[in-house]
């Protein structure tokens, strides 16, 4: 019996323990197993895009691709007033990413040239490739998609990685179709 919301997987009838059985040496029988090599160089390339190795291989597993992006609140970069620099955590991780995008959204008060600012101040080079207006935190879902659309330009959303703060820029993850979001704490190592 199958009712609404439900995956086709065992049911809790009678024999369920003989369903799950099956349920599970199917599943494990569509599961492709990775030569070594390969996971050795995805394992390496979760380093350096500062991501431990489960969330990469989760994100390639939902998407399909690789990331090649990440969007950065400036909550999360914990730059909270005009005048604020860039904390030296949050600086060294930028610096040590290698071969994707870094952008940053200017929540307001901030504007594109208080972030930007801040984040060439720390390092004495520019660590985003770009700094964009971030959507309106209480905004309509359409807008948001739109901010987050320009702040990608060319870029497809599901190869992108939103790292924020607060549960209003999860959101943003939906409205933009990325390819996901990890809390600021998880990804800068607090």
């Amino acid at each position: 019996m199958t009712w609404i919301g439900h995956n086709g997987g065992p049911s809790p009838e009678p024999g369920q323990t003989w369903r799950r059985h099956c349920w599970q040496q199917a599943r494990e029988r569509l599961l492709p197993t990775l030569p070594v090599e390969v996971v050795r160089l995805r394992v390496k390339r979760a380093a350096e895009l500062g991501l431990d190795y489960r969330t990469y291989a989760s994100v390639r597993a939902a998407t399909g691709h690789d990331v090649v992006a990440f969007l950065f609140s400036s909550n999360a970069l914990r730059l909270l007033a005009p005048a604020s620099v860039l904390p030296a955590d949050r600086a060294a991780k930028l610096a040590s990413l290698a071969d994707c995008g870094r952008v940053a959204l200017a929540i307001r008060p901030l504007t594109v040239a208080d972030v930007a600012r801040a984040a060439t101040a720390r390092a004495g080079g520019p660590l985003l490739e770009a700094v964009h207006p971030a959507p309106d935190l209480l905004g309509r879902w359409r807008e948001a998609g739109l901010a987050l659309r320009s702040a990608l330009g060319q870029v497809p959303g599901d190869r992108v990685i939103l790292v924020g703060e607060t549960a209003l820029e999860r959101d943003w993850c939906a409205a933009g179709r990325l390819a996901g979001w990890i809390a600021a704490d998880r990804y800068f190592g607090a």
